[in-house]
């Protein structure tokens, strides 16, 4: 098997179970970096977040794409010769002064430099004290000269002898370069600002996907300028004519016209450069979607979540102050039953303390809608306002570059929307040469423009034509047990405003969740359980096999408490049955975890879960009335805790084993900022991770008992021996009653002949010290 832990002997299991419980092998940074960055604190401001994640991708993503372009800078001269009656398109090439080329080509180096030693101290290869100056510096400067070289060229750059001159495309593409550079060394600062102000680690906790990311945009920025190398010299155009129509036809736009492979060698070699230009295009924006939808919009959403939630307190604090009507203040659908049980303080004998919390939690449920809806729309406005952005700005620059062939503007915005969309019907297209280095810079910001929109649509505005279209249906022809179009009619009321009106369908149910198929696993429990990615059938069969060995330990912990009931060990046997409780809840736990829709518990579950972990929701000692103020944030080490890393042990012994302080229960609230329904993770992953804590937390104070036990038994021959010389003293001290005698004789004997070298021993002992009173 290859399965790691399964090849070794089964007899080793119990010193690996007992090595894994009370000294955990410790983790390597890799290997918790995708742990760490979902445990970083939620209430961190947004601002410190983009400065220590978003930036240094920012800046690891755009520093390839401008060293591309400072080699698109070098190769070709900077100046070309328009012929009379001609075009600048039609130019004739001036050399460049070996100043210009030797200043470049310095420009270039740094650049490098510093972007491969971004790229190694992201990697964790060289320190953040070393790698970030060099970085900074590195762009900075790259940036200055690439600025002096244009500033020159610009205005005091006239070839001798020469009436009319124009730029090339190398000229804009070290404007685009230049200014690359400026916004990268600039984001670093921030980025070094913040680390030494100590608002968040110097070392990069950069995900799989982030650094996926960089990679991936690399190699296709590597083999856009290959293939145009490769096809400049097959079809004889220019390396930035090539550049340009490389650009174009990976990205599936297809302007076309003047640059079509012509020759049959270009023609063929067409087919796989298509191909793995769109394999590598594919794999940029599946990082795209899972960088922005599982980071930033997560991050987005606990940022809003966390407003929401600091104005619905505030809210209740002014309404216990002055009096008001809570329900008025607020607009999040809460009753005015939930709305004045807020108002309530822990302990007030005005209501009993479990609906109390109940009230807290719809409470929470409210805000985290409210948040979730907010972030879709939020997300979509800003995505949508980038695209116009994008859309208008792009076209008021190709409405000025083109001036030649005489463009309006509406015919301008109508060539950028036809290129963002990819359809390309080649009626329009720059032939400028500043259109063509701004259309290979425009066109790659739009991959990631269009990628966020589209996921953002996705979760609004097709969603909605979604379930409009579905609703039609089922109100119509789609098949029902209800075949009358009153009760379709109905139905569809119902599902239209939300319950509130109609009656729900007999027969319709969700089913989200409950098909048979495969879910993907949770990336946090890949680690955990150790499945491998051997496709649908290994992931099915591994999941069966947990089950199979859960079943295996709940059956081993039910013998273990019937042997705890005949000795007649009521901790034992409380002990066991607890285990029982946990082990069938991880086991449910865990099924949700592999679920497509994340699992929301109902109150009543939650109870029922924090009973397990040592929390009574009737007991008003461990709660708290939600404060506008934030709770005390949890420091290793420090007395303060964070009631999060309470719950999952309740406030029993310390998570290290014996010897450990105890725990001190913190108070809380559902709609604090310390709520479980606050983290970063899913519901049902933080609850999994709670019950494994409490149920090592149970194992390790067995293995503390046992210990003690072992300990106490090798005391006991000892005490046994002195009993029994104890004995024999008392029956050669003049018994009177023969059948005690005998049986102090039978008792001595049975002992001796019992321990067989060990007893014996111990008698030949006792004679060495006393042999009187021996015989």
């Amino acid at each position: 098997m290859n399965d790691p832990g399964l090849a070794e002997p089964i007899d080793n299991a119990d010193s690996q179970v007992k090595e894994n419980v009370l000294s955990p092998k410790k983790k390597s940074p890799e290997d918790d970096m995708d742990e760490e960055e979902e445990e970083r604190n939620f209430l961190t401001p947004a601002r410190w977040w983009y400065a220590s994640t978003g930036f240094p991708l920012i800046a690891g993503t755009f520093g390839p794409m401008a060293n591309a372009f400072s080699i698109c800078a070098l190769v070709e001269n900077w100046r070309v010769k328009i012929p009379p009656g001609g075009t600048e398109e039609h130019g004739i090439d001036i050399k460049d002064p070996r100043w210009l080329i030797a200043v470049n080509a310095i420009s270039l180096v740094c650049a490098l430099i510093a972007n491969v030693s971004l790229l190694l101290n992201m990697a964790r290869r060289v320190p953040f004290e070393v790698a970030q100056p060099i970085t900074i510096i590195g762009f900075w400067t790259a940036s200055i000269l690439l600025i002096a070289l244009i500033a020159v060229a610009s205005h005091h750059f006239h070839a001798p002898g020469v009436r009319d001159q124009a730029l090339t495309q190398a000229y804009y593409y070290a404007i685009f370069a230049a200014g690359l550079y400026q916004i990268i060394s600039y984001l670093m600062c921030v980025t070094v600002y913040g680390a030494y102000k100590g608002y968040y680690s110097r070392e990069f906790k950069l995900t799989v996907a982030q650094r996926t990311l960089m990679l991936q945009t690399i190699l296709f920025l590597t083999y856009l300028l290959l293939g145009a190398l490769v096809f400049s010299h097959i079809e004889a155009w220019k390396f930035l004519d090539a550049v340009y129509w490389a650009d174009f036809t990976t990205l599936t736009i297809g302007i076309g016209a003047d640059y079509t492979p012509k020759t049959h060698l270009g023609r063929g070699l067409l087919f796989p450069f298509a191909i793995g230009g769109i394999i590598i295009l594919g794999l940029v924006v599946s990082s795209i979607r899972s960088l922005v939808l599982e980071r930033g919009k997560k991050k987005l959403a606990a940022r809003l979540t966390e407003k929401t939630r600091a104005r619905l307190v505030r809210e209740i604090e002014k309404s216990m102050q002055k009096q008001i009507d809570l329900k008025r203040q607020i607009a999040m659908g809460l009753g005015k039953a939930t709305a004045d049980a807020l108002t309530v303080k822990p302990g007030d004998d005005r209501m009993a303390e479990k609906d109390r919390r109940r009230a807290e939690f719809e409470a929470m449920r409210k805000v985290q809608d409210r948040a979730v809806t907010q972030r879709k729309y939020m997300s979509l406005g800003i995505s949508s306002f980038a695209f116009a952005f994008l859309w208008c700005i792009g076209a008021l620059v190709f409405f000025r570059s083109e001036h030649n062939q005489q463009w309006t503007y509406f015919e301008s915005l109508y060539f950028s929307y036809t290129t963002l969309l990819t359809i390309g019907y080649g009626d329009f297209q720059p032939i400028s040469n500043s259109g063509k280095p701004f259309f290979v810079f425009w066109s790659l910001l739009a991959v990631p423009t269009l990628t966020i929109l589209i996921s953002d649509m996705g979760d609004t505005v097709v969603k909605v034509i979604k379930d409009s279209t579905i609703w039609l249906g089922e109100v119509t022809v789609l098949p029902s047990d209800e075949t009358s179009m009153k009760n379709r009619l109905k139905y569809g009321i119902y599902r239209s405003t939300w319950g509130k009106l109609g009656s729900p369908h007999s027969d319709v149910e969700s089913v989200e969740g409950e098909q048979n198929g495969f879910h993907e696993l949770h990336p946090g429990l890949v680690k955990l359980f150790r499945i491998g990615s051997g496709g649908r059938q290994q992931d099915t069969r591994a999941r069966a096999d947990h089950a199979e060995l859960a079943g295996d330990v709940e059956q081993s912990k039910r013998v273990d408490e019937s042997q705890a009931r005949k000795g007649g060990s009521h901790w034992e046997e409380n002990e066991h049955n607890n285990r029982h409780v946990l082990l069938s809840q991880i086991r449910k736990v865990y099924t949700d975890t592999t679920a497509s829709t994340p699992k929301r518990y109902s109150y009543d579950e939650w109870v029922d879960f924090l009973k397990l972990l040592g929390e009574d929701e009737r007991d008003p000692t461990t709660h708290r009335h939600a404060s506008a103020l934030a709770d005390p944030t949890f420091r290793q080490g420090d007395t303060t805790v964070d009631n999060r890393k309470v719950l999952d042990l309740g406030g029993q012994e310390g998570a290290y084993g014996k010897g450990s302080d105890k725990k001190k229960k913190v108070k809380w609230s559902w709609i604090g900022n310390r709520s479980p329904l606050m983290g970063d993770k899913e519901e049902a992953e933080w609850l999994l991770e709670r019950l494994f804590e409490k149920l090592e937390e149970s194992l390790r104070r067995e293995l503390d008992e046992r210990e003690e036990e072992q300990e106490g038994a090798k005391k006991k021959p000892k005490r046994r021996i002195n009993s029994i010389a104890d004995q024999e003293d008392t029956c050669t001290s003049g018994s009177e009653e023969s059948s005690d005698t005998t049986r102090c004789r039978e008792s001595g004997q049975t002992e001796q002949g019992g321990g067989a070298g060990g007893g014996g021993g111990g008698a030949e002992e006792e004679e060495r010290k006393d042999p009187v009173r021996t015989r």
